[in-house]
């Protein structure tokens, strides 16, 4: 039967496909005594013979779709499968105390992994732990007739379906299979979406109950234009998303003639369209829509999709390919920003009660300086490429700055030294996305040469709400006078020192939200990919000297979000006019 789901559009377009659950499955079991070893030992066989085929496909789809390197850690699986010493124990436990196969693989299993994390003198060996977790759940779930989802492994058109995605999920999807995706949980700021329409990948998040309410196989509509999911339509209402999804894609193709234009208001005023991308592989869509530079390089993906910490020379050329391919046009990349909701399975850091308030970006790379010189060393290296703009994110005091500065100062140092060239119109700039720093801007800024303001985070600090929290999602609101004050302080404290501003936040790329940054002057606007060209559009439509009392109405005269909201929508009712 039809069912129609209300949740967030996180990521523009519409597709139909079959459902994918991406949901871990009840893995619980009971310790028994079998009678019969022998069929038990077939039993067990099997599953391990089903799981070798598997992680052999998986390998093959990943070496193809993710890259040689990415399918490295498929290979461990097929070496532990294929180890006598690691099944052979199994087998042992079976004949020997007469158990079932789970139990047998649940306790050598754990025996597998407490040797392996007990090797603290051994990085590598230590990383073994992680496997036999991966590749022992997989034959547990073969004993107990369950199916594990794995995003590397979809090799037909699917919609794939998730209580939430983890960023790593969401880099791992394949575009030529994977049409759009939908939550249980999430907002237009997590990195789910984030990455969604770095993907151009119609997206869903929200809906609280599609992990319950979809089985896989069944046909899904992903509305990521209004925000509806929709559990097998009707013919009549496949026909209809149909006709809907052709009006968007014309749209878009209105919107492609603008890939190579200038961003400039009705009334000539110049300005810079930039894109977010989080990895180098996002490059082809930056350049499909025309973006006039990388506003932000989301750099924590390059450890995130790395079995351990990336070494200079891997960040190196990732960093080097992305500022080649912009041909000139600037790119700004940030240090790694992990922690939060960012983690690294090979990165042991202690657990923390409030996490995003805890150590994350600049402050975990401070506290950890050998893996931050490493970077910056990467990235100084690769400003000798083009033009490379190096940015601090968190920031929350001029000491947390001035020390990241001397740190990048001491490499450059070395490296020149060395002999080793360095771009010559390197810049150093820092997000704004700690209140404490949007306050004094106009102090920070006279030791940067720029600010990119981060909304998504200023917005969560500054209401006091978790933007990962559905219960206080109605507190993100871009447009609230007191987020719009520190912004527009944050820009005023810029020009007043001589230096440029812009946002790399997702109020960047908001229809409702453009029309005020662009009264209060901010010089760049980096979003997804998939946003520049409408944005351009809008601009187009706007003449400044119209709207040049907006952002003052905006922060000091309405007393809401909502009222702000409307005064946008009224305003554009006269330029649509």
């Amino acid at each position: 039967m039809t069912k129609t789901l209300k949740g967030i559009a996180a990521s523009d377009g519409i597709a139909v496909a079959p459902a994918y659950l991406l949901v871990e499955p009840d893995l619980s079991f009971t310790k028994t005594t079998v009678s019969d070893v022998d069929s038990e030992l077939t039993r067990y066989h099997e599953a391990i013979s089903v799981s070798t085929e598997e992680v052999e496909k998986i390998r093959d789809s990943a070496k193809e779709s993710l890259g040689e390197e990415e399918a490295q850690v498929f290979e461990a699986h097929l070496m532990i499968l294929n180890d006598p010493e690691f099944t052979g124990a199994i087998e042992n436990e079976i004949k020997e105390q007469k158990i079932n196969s789970e139990a047998a693989l649940d306790e050598t299993a754990q025996k597998f992994i407490t040797i392996f994390e007990g090797m603290t003198d051994n990085e590598y060996m230590q990383q073994r732990a992680a496997d036999v977790r991966d590749v022992s759940k997989r034959i547990m779930a073969h004993l107990l007739g369950k199916e594990l989802p794995n995003p590397a492994s979809i090799d037909h058109e699917v919609v794939v379906v998730a209580h939430d995605l983890t960023p790593s999920d969401t880099a791992q999807l394949n575009k030529k299979f994977v049409k759009g995706f939908v939550t249980d949980i999430g907002g237009r700021t997590a990195h789910s979406a984030i990455m969604a329409r770095s993907l151009e990948l119609p997206a869903v998040v929200g809906t609280d109950s599609i992990t319950k309410d979809v089985e896989n196989g069944q046909i899904l509509v992903v509305d990521g234009l209004n925000g509806d999911a929709v559990i097998e339509p009707t013919d009549e209402q496949v026909a209809d998303y149909k006709v809907k999804s052709e009006a968007f894609l014309k749209q878009k193709a209105e919107w492609k003639k603008l890939k190579n234009e200038p961003s400039v208001t009705a009334d000539g005023k110049q300005f810079i369209i930039a894109a977010n991308i989080g990895t180098p592989n996002d490059m082809e869509g930056v350049n499909e829509n025309g973006a006039e530079a990388i506003g932000l390089y989301r750099t924590e993906f390059l450890y995130m999709d790395s079995k351990d910490f990336p070494s200079e020379e891997d960040q190196f050329e990732a960093y080097k390919e992305v500022i080649e391919g912009m041909n000139g046009k600037q790119v700004v990349i940030r240090t790694m920003d992990i922690g939060g909701d960012k983690h690294l399975d090979y990165w042991d850091l202690p657990e923390e009660m409030n996490p995003f308030l805890g150590v994350r970006a600049i402050r975990l790379s401070l506290q950890n300086e050998e893996i931050f010189r490493t970077q910056l060393r990467a990235l100084l290296r690769a400003s000798a490429f083009g033009k490379l703009g190096i940015m601090f994110p968190m920031i929350g005091t001029l000491g947390e700055l001035r020390k990241a500065k001397a740190i990048l100062a001491e490499e450059k140092d070395k490296l020149v030294k060395n002999g080793v060239k360095v771009g010559e119109d390197l810049q150093v700039g820092m997000m704004i996305e700690v209140p404490a720093a949007a306050v004094i801007a106009d102090q920070f800024a006279k030791e940067v040469d720029f600010f990119s303001i981060g909304t998504n985070d200023l917005i969560q600090y500054t209401m006091a709400a978790d933007r990962g929290n559905d219960n206080v999602s109605y507190l993100y609101q871009p447009a609230s006078p007191s987020v719009l004050r520190l912004i527009k302080h944050t820009i005023d404290a810029a020009h007043e020192n001589g230096i440029w501003c812009g946002m790399c936040g997702e109020a960047a790329g908001d229809s409702t939200m453009f029309p005020i940054l662009l009264s209060m002057g901010l010089d760049e606007y980096s979003m997804s990919a998939t946003s520049i060209l409408r944005i351009r559009s809008l601009m187009k439509k706007l003449n400044t000297e119209d709207i040049k009392e907006l952002a003052n109405t905006a922060c000091f005269i309405s007393e809401t979000a909502e009222e702000n909201e409307k005064l946008v929508d009224d305003l554009m009712k006269k330029f649509n006019n």
